[in-house]
Parts: C-alpha cells; structure tokens; sequence
C-alpha cells in the first residue's frame, strides 16, 4: 500500500509541473502584453476615427454651405470626402421634432446599422439645425482585424488555461481513486489470505453461536480428517444431533399438551354452563367465561375474589358438606339467579359445574300457571252464567211475593250478581293469560299509541298529574301488534296509578300523583319508560313478573305477567328499577321489527 501511495504522489507532482511549465506567469504575461497591445491599436484606431469624423463633419459644414443636398454633384463631393479617411460607411443624419432621427445622405450604406464588429463615431455638422455625421470602420480595416485577431488568441489560451487546470484536477481525482482502489484490492487479498487460515475455526464459533440461538439441526461441513480440526467438528456435528433429537421430542409433548390445552379451553369458552376449578383450599385456579358472567357482583373480572367463599359463598358451603349437586340462589347486582351445581372432585382440588336454570324454572310455572288458568276458567266460566240467570229470575218472580226483609233479598241477590260479576271478569283475565294470541305485526306509531293509552287515563284519573317526554312530534315508526301494545301501555299506567292510590291510602300525607311516560326512540328499538311517585317495588322483586303474584288485596297477580309475554313476544324485554325520590321506574324496550330479530322475514297482516 505504501509503495503505491508513493507513485500516485509522484505522478501527481510530475503531472503538476508540467503544467505549470507550460501555463506559467512569464507564458500568461506575454499573452496578456499582446493583448494589450492589440487594445492600444484599437484605441488608436477609435481615436482615429473620431479626429477624422470631426474634420469630415467640418468640412461637410462648409460644403453644404454652398451645394444643396439635391445637387447631382454632392454624391462625389461626399465620396471625396469619405475615402480619404479610411471611412467604409457613412451618414448625414437629421435631429426632427419628435426626437426620431431622419436619414438624410448615405454613403456606403442603405440605412444606419450598428454591429459589434466595428468602429463608429458621430459628430455634429449643424447643432442648430439638428444635423449630425455618422462615420464607421468595419472589420475590413487593417487595424480592427489585428486587435481582434490579439482578442481571439487570448481568449483561446485563457480557455485552454481553464481546460488544462481542469484536466489537472480530473487527473488528481483518477490517479487518488485508483491508487485507493489499488490499497482496497491489496488489503483485501491480504485479508483473504489471513482468513483462510482461521476459517474453520471461525465457522466452529458461528455455528456454536446459531445453536445457542436454538438451530439445533446445524452442521459443520468444513474438514473432518484426523487433525485437530477435524476431531473438533465431528464431536461438534454429534453433540448438534443429540440437542436436535431432544429438542423435537420436547417441542412434540408441548405441541400436544398446548393442543389438549387449547381443546379444553375452547370447550369451557363455548359451553353454556359455568365451570369452575378450585384446589382443596377452595381458591379459584380456572374460571371461564360464563361463570364470571353468572357468578360476578359489582366487581370488574380482573377484581374477581380469588377464594369461593368470597366470590359464590353457597356453592362454597356445598363443597364443604361434600355434596356432589344441588340448586343455590345468587344474588347477581340486585337479580337472584337460580343455579343448579354440579361437583366432582379430583385428586388435587374440585371441579364445579353450573347453570342458570332461572328462566327455565320461569317458564315452567309459567306454563302450569297457564294450565291451571286454562282449567280455572274452564270450570268457573260454565256455572257462572246459570247462577246468575237464576238469581235474576228469583229477583223477578219473588219480589212482589216478600213483604218482610224486601230490601236484604234485593241486597243479597244484587251481591250474587255483582260477585259473579267479577268472578266473570276474574275469569276473562285468565283466559287472556292463558290463551294470549301470537300479535299480528303491522307497521304503526308508537308515540300515537302512547299518547292514546295516556288519554284514557286522564280522562280516568284528573287527580294524577300525567307528562310525556318524547324526542320530537314526528311519528316513531316500529312493526307491532296494535292492540297488545296498546294493552300492555294501558295495564302499565293503571299499575303506577294503583301504586300512587295504595300510597295515597296508606300515608297522612296530603300529596299529588305524578306519573311520566318517557319514549326514546333507537336504532333498532323503542323503550319507553313509566315513572311513578307511588309506594314503590315490594322487597321481593324477583317475582313480580310472575302469574298470581300481586301485593294489591284484589288483584289477580296477571296484569304484569301479560305485560312482559307482551313485550318478549315484541322481542324486547321489561325492568324495574326504584326512584331516588321515591316511587318505581318501568322499563319496556320494544324492537322495531321483532320478526327480523328472530329470523321470520315475513310481517303477519
């Protein structure tokens, strides 16, 4: 590398002086005084031509003071004038008003021109009068030829001054890069060299670090004879095969245990039931999703209690007793939830499956409630009409005939009448539970049948202070059966209006009803909202949506469950929820098209 940094400097250097010897100071200076020299003459040549043009213009003066312009003479006293001067071209120009310049007389020229090739001058014949001489030399002129013969031979060397420090520098530049290139090439041969005789060692260490990052199934294919190199590949490519053969039988029993993992937890995730696994000390090891969803309280499920004691204490009680099934209650955020638990217990622990069987055990009271009404009003409905026809009849036929105690029998047989009355209406009731029609869905507004079913109960009721909130007035569109909405409305208010009555007649409080009927239209549904200020949600809530059970003396326990089948078969569902202030919130969310919520494309008319 030193050697050949050390021509490329030479070269550079002899290079350098060359040109300097052939583009010096004394070379540049004598250039520079024939260039000068040739500016002189130019000069010369310049000041020759003004003298000579003032001297013309002069004479001109004269002349034109005795021969006109037109004279057929003046032409070749004009030429006479000219030539001698060494003038090629030549003009008698005239100053006019409006500042433009006119051509008068022309010598050697058509019309006055100016060219970078030439000498001009002009002088004054007439200031007065405005008349002026122009004179001019061209290149033709032997003076004007050598001065710019001088100028184009120093521009020349000036551009071949230029072009050599150029090539100076492209040739500094190519000899600096070919002699990097030629130390890079040097180098690198070096390197080669040195590299083959550490190679197999160097890729020993490659390859011992690639298995450190877990390439078990790496070789080494360098030399394997019976030197030391060798020997050390061999041991090497055994001990890779070992690790290898290790490492596939470990990936394999993981690959089955995360697959039996995987399996086992897609089964808990897509199962309905909840399962839990607990160890002996009843602390919580597995819980899937269904069961934090059934079993959690107000906490969120990455604050779920870590013991089962703290998160279902019931089912916790059952593991403790050693009983392998049974039915709980929960209390999930303020709704009691039937769970029918199953226990098995393992070696280490206790694996605990469940499910909600609430709304099952609903719909089968529901449906004996349904049986029973259906019998109730079969055998009620038929003896009821001969009861009070006959009493009618004894009313008739009698009256006239009793002179004693006239008004008690009108007393008793108006009170057979009336009771039959309700039994009948009693009656009329569960027939409605029991045989409720499938609703026929017809387009229709929902803020009309609000606004209908509010009517009715103020006109019924004027003591009760009656507000509707709705969004705008514009219609609420929605698929319904008219009439069971409509009924289902109308048993809601009379609900909050017996609610606001029973408070009324239990409280020395002299107050006024009020009921608010909110409607908030959505996306895919209606709720509507009746809130009361009457006595309130009895403590056990749970109940409240099933047949017969009432908290009113003569009710029949049936007008909240026609309710709800009401709302359910309208896709929707039903809440209650207590006031602050005091009374109950009923909430009723309706589906804009419940046949499309449950898959039936098709509207019955």
């Amino acid at each position: 590398a030193v050697p050949t940094l050390m021509v490329a400097g030479f070269a550079a250097f002899l290079f350098q002086s060359g040109a300097d010897f052939w583009f010096s100071d004394d070379s540049r200076g004598l250039m520079e005084n024939a260039n000068r020299l040739a500016d002189s003459y130019y000069e010369e040549n310049q000041l020759d031509l003004a003298n000579e043009t003032i001297s013309m213009a002069m004479d001109m003066r004269s002349i034109l003071g005795r021969v006109e312009l037109t004279d057929p003479n003046f032409a070749l006293v004009y030429q006479y004038q000219a030539e001698p001067r060494d003038v090629m071209e030549s003009a008698i120009l005239q100053a006019m008003p409006d500042r433009s310049m006119r051509t008068a007389v022309v010598y050697g020229l058509n019309a006055v021109r100016g060219s970078p090739q030439r000498i001009e001058a002009v002088a004054p014949i007439d200031r007065d009068t405005g008349i002026y001489l122009y004179t001019a030399r061209n290149a033709e002129a032997g003076t004007f030829r050598s001065w710019q013969t001088a100028r184009s031979i120093s521009s020349k060397y000036n551009e071949l001054t230029k072009r050599a420090r150029a090539l100076q520098l492209r040739f500094n530049l190519a000899l600096f890069f070919v002699s990097l290139a030629l130390v890079g090439l040097a180098v690198w041969f070096a390197l080669r060299f040195a590299d083959r005789q550490v190679e197999p060692l160097t890729d020993l260490v490659a390859a011992a670090r690639k298995v450190g990052a877990g390439n078990f199934a790496l070789r080494v294919e360098g030399r394997t004879g019976a030197d030391e190199i060798g020997l050390l590949n061999r041991a090497f490519n055994r001990m890779t095969a070992q690790l290898e053969k290790q490492t596939d039988a470990l990936l394999s029993a993981n690959t089955e245990l995360e697959e039996r993992r995987s399996f086992i937890e897609a089964v808990l995730e897509s199962v309905s039931a909840g399962v839990i696994s607990v160890d002996t000390d009843l602390n919580v090891l597995l819980m899937n999703a269904p069961a934090q969803a059934m079993l959690e309280n107000d906490a969120s499920p990455q604050e779920l209690p870590s013991t089962l004691d703290d998160l279902a204490p019931q089912i916790g009680a059952m593991v403790r007793a050693g009983l392998t099934r049974g039915v709980v209650s929960h209390n999930r955020r303020g709704e009691l939830l039937t769970l029918a638990v199953k226990i098995g217990r393992e070696s280490d622990g206790h694996v605990i499956t469940f499910e909600d069987i609430t709304r099952q055990l609903l719909d089968q009271r529901q449906a004996a409630w349904s049986d029973v009404a259906r019998r109730i009003a079969h055998e009620i409905k038929n003896p009821l009409t001969p009861i009070q026809l006959a009493t009618e009849r004894l009313k008739r036929r009698y009256r006239k005939q009793i002179a004693q105690d006239g008004e008690l029998f009108d007393e008793l047989t108006s009170t057979i009448v009336r009771q039959v009355g309700d039994l009948r209406k009693m009656v009329d009731e569960f027939s409605s539970f029991a045989r409720l029609p499938k609703p026929s869905f017809r387009p229709e507004d929902m803020l009309d049948l609000v606004r209908q079913s509010l009517f009715l109960q103020e006109v019924a009721h004027p003591d009760v202070d009656y507000r509707l909130e709705a969004p705008h007035d514009g219609p609420i569109r929605m698929q319904c059966d008219r009439h069971q909405l409509g009924q289902a409305l109308t048993n809601t208010l009379k609900n909050a209006y017996e609610a606001i009555e029973t408070k009324l007649q239990s409280s020395d409080v002299d107050y006024r009803g009020k009921i608010l009927i909110a409607v908030e239209p959505g996306e895919d549904s209606v709720i509507v909202s009746v809130q009361d200020n009457g006595i309130g949600l009895p403590q056990d809530r749970v109940n409240i949506l099933e047949p017969y059970v009432t908290t009113r003396e003569k009710g029949t326990g049936l007008g909240l469950a026609i309710v709800n089948k009401i709302v359910e078969e309208h896709g929707g569902e039903m809440t209650f929820t207590s006031v602050e202030t005091g009374g109950t919130r009923v909430t009723m969310r309706f589906a804009r098209d419940p046949l499309a919520k449950n898959g039936d494309g098709q509207h019955t008319g």
